[in-house]
């Protein structure tokens, strides 16, 4: 079985003005993909719409071995991650067309891999899991 998370970017702004019809819409269509993954027998681990980006708090490296706080995201872009879905699979292929649909219908998507424990090596061979980001 391999997991994959589904990232929901959209322009924040714009979803904020459009009419009420719009988001019925919308919501048809996440009902639809529900139903759809349900049918194909993939299961949703967890999914959740996220708070406005000008809510984020950022965190970088201050070079000393501190951190910068910032308030919202990192970039400053017309695109910001609005929610996701965490999907467990056993057709990954099939996920993917299920993907393609759901983009059809208007939603646009952002496909990523999760790694699987003990798959990845940070390049060097050391396991960095707990490590603080």
């Amino acid at each position: 079985m391999s997991r994959h998370l589904i990232l929901l970017p959209a322009p924040e702004a714009e979803w904020a003005n459009l009419p009420p019809e719009e988001h019925e819409k919308g919501v048809r269509s996440h009902e639809q993909f529900h139903r759809d993954l349900e049918k194909g027998g993939h299961r949703v681990v967890t999914t959740a719409p996220l708070t406005p980006s000008a809510e984020a708090t950022s965190m970088r490296p201050d070079g000393n071995g501190g951190v910068v706080l910032t308030d919202g995201p990192f970039t400053e872009s017309t695109e910001q991650v609005v929610g996701f879905y965490l999907v467990d699979t056993d057709d990954r292929a099939d996920l993917l067309r299920l993907c393609g649909e759901f983009a059809g219908r208007g939603e646009l998507i952002e496909f990523r891999d999760v790694v699987a424990d003990g798959e990845h090596d940070h390049g060097n061979g050391d396991d960095h899991r707990g490590d603080s980001p």
